[in-house]
C-alpha cells in the first residue's frame, strides 16, 4: 500500500511540468538513465540535432526527459538579448511521450544510449538534474560552441561521476569549428552564407575532441567510446545498450540551385560588370549602382562590427569580413556625388582591403563564404573604375 501511495505521489509530481520530486525520493533498482540523441531538423536552429537525458523508472511509472535546450519566449527584451548573446537558456523537464511526439512530428530520428552506471550514480545524476531544475538553478548562459544542450551532456556527467568517466579525447581527423558546422549546413545555402559571414576567425582553428561535443552526433560518438572505472577499478563501457527509438521515413532533400547564394551573387556580379562596362564606354558613372553597393557593404560591415564588439557571442570575434564589408561605406554612400580629392585614395584603400581578404583566405587565417567570390570580383572591378573615374574628374576640373 505504501509503495502504491508513493508511486501515485511521484506521478503527480512528474506530470506537473517542473514541479520538484520529494528531496528524499530514491529511484528503484529498475531505473534507467540514458542519453537521447536526435537527428537534425529543417530549421537552422535544429539542423545540428539535439541531446537530452532520459530518466525511466517503470516501478514508479516515471519516464521523463531533462532538456538543457529550452528558453523562455516571455523573457523581457527577448530578441535584443538573443541578438546580443545574453539570452539565458534553461533546463526543463517533460514527459517522454511528449518529447517523442515532437520529434516524430518533425520527422527526426531518435537514438538512445542506456548508461552502464550503478544505482548510486543513477541516484546522484537524478538528484543533480532535479536540483538543476529548481527556478534558481535552471538558467545558464548559452554559448553555441562551449555551453549548449550538447556540451552539458559531458560536463554534467563528469561532475556527477567525479572523474570516473573517461572520454576518449584522441583526434584522428583534424577539423575546425567551421568545417564541423558545414557537415550540417551546406556552403551554398543562405544559412551557410549567413554563418560564414557572421562568424569570425576564432572558429577557424582546429578543435580538440572535447570541443567537438558542441555537436550532438559527436556527443553520441563520445559516449559510445567512453568508459568508466567501477569500485574494483576495472574499466567498463559507459554505454550498456544502444537502440533506435524512432526512425523516420527517408526525406528527399530538396535544394533549389537557381535561388542559391552562388547563383544570385553571380547574377549580381554580371550586372555590376555590365553596368561598369557601359559606364566605361560612355565615361559616366551610374550613381544608383554605387549608392546601393556602398550602402549594402556598409550596413553589412556595421552588423559584423556589432556582433564582434557589441555582443557576448564568442564565435563572432575577430571577423575579418569587415575588410570587404567596410562599415565606413555606409557614410561615404551619401558623398558619392561630390568630386573630393580623397575619393581616389579611398578607392585605393578599398581595393587593397579586398585583396587583403584574398591573401588572408589563401593562408587560412580565416575562411570566407565561398559565395563571396563573385562579390569580391565585382567590388574590385567597380572600385577600380571609380578610382579612374574620380582621377579623370579631378584632372578635368583642375584644367
Amino acid at each position: 500500500m505504501r509503495r502504491i501511495f508513493f508511486a501515485l505521489l511521484l506521478l503527480l509530481f512528474f506530470n506537473q511540468g517542473v514541479a520538484q520530486a520529494p528531496a528524499n525520493f530514491q529511484l528503484s533498482e529498475k531505473a534507467e538513465i540514458s542519453l537521447l540523441t536526435c537527428g537534425p531538423g529543417t530549421e537552422l536552429y535544429s539542423q545540428f540535432g539535439h541531446n537530452a537525458f532520459r530518466v525511466k523508472d517503470p516501478l514508479y511509472g516515471i519516464d521523463v526527459v531533462y532538456n538543457y535546450g529550452t528558453f523562455d519566449f516571455d523573457t523581457p527584451y527577448f530578441y535584443a538579448k538573443f541578438a546580443r548573446g545574453k539570452l539565458l537558456y534553461q533546463l526543463s523537464r517533460s514527459k517522454f511521450e511528449r518529447f517523442l511526439y515532437t520529434y516524430q512530428y518533425e520527422n527526426r530520428w531518435i537514438k538512445e544510449q542506456i548508461l552502464n552506471i550503478d544505482q548510486e550514480a543513477k541516484q546522484e545524476l537524478f538528484q543533480f538534474l532535479e536540483i538543476n531544475l529548481k527556478p534558481e538553478n535552471r538558467s545558464y548562459k548559452y554559448d553555441f560552441f562551449f555551453n549548449n544542450c550538447a556540451t552539458k551532456m559531458r560536463t554534467v556527467l563528469q561532475e556527477v561521476m567525479d572523474g570516473k568517466v573517461n572520454f576518449d579525447d584522441t583526434v584522428e581527423t583534424p577539423m575546425t569549428f567551421r568545417a564541423i558546422i558545414h557537415q550540417y549546413v551546406q556552403h551554398n545555402s543562405w544559412s551557410g552564407f549567413g554563418i560564414d559571414l557572421a562568424l569570425g576567425a576564432v572558429i577557424d582553428r582546429e578543435t580538440t575532441a572535447k570541443e567537438r561535443f558542441f555537436i550532438p552526433d559527436y556527443v553520441f560518438e563520445g559516449y559510445a567510446d567512453a568508459n568508466l572505472r567501477n569500485r574494483a577499478e576495472n574499466k567498463v563501457e559507459l554505454v550498456e545498450k544502444t537502440a533506435t527509438i524512432y526512425e523516420p521515413a527517408v526525406k528527399e532533400n530538396k535544394s533549389f540551385f537557381l535561388t542559391s547564394p552562388l547563383v544570385i551573387f553571380c547574377l549580381l556580379m554580371i550586372v555590376i560588370l555590365w553596368v561598369t562596362y557601359k559606364d566605361n564606354k560612355t565615361g559616366k558613372r551610374s550613381t544608383w549602382l554605387d549608392i546601393i553597393l556602398f550602402l549594402t557593404t556598409g550596413l553589412a560591415g556595421l552588423v559584423i562590427l556589432f556582433l564582434w564588439f557589441g555582443t557576448d557571442h564568442s564565435a563572432t570575434a575577430l571577423n575579418l569580413n569587415v575588410l570587404w564589408a567596410f562599415a565606413p561605406n555606409l557614410f561615404v554612400a551619401f558623398l558619392l556625388k561630390r568630386n573630393k580629392k580623397w575619393f581616389v585614395g579611398y578607392m585605393n584603400l578599398l581595393i587593397v582591403l579586398v585583396l587583403l581578404v584574398v591573401l588572408i583566405w589563401a593562408i587560412g587565417s580565416q575562411i570566407f563564404p565561398l559565395m563571396s567570390i563573385p562579390i569580391l570580383v565585382a567590388l574590385v572591378v567597380r572600385y577600380g573604375y571609380l578610382r579612374s573615374f574620380y582621377k579623370r574628374s579631378l584632372s578635368t576640373s583642375e584644367k
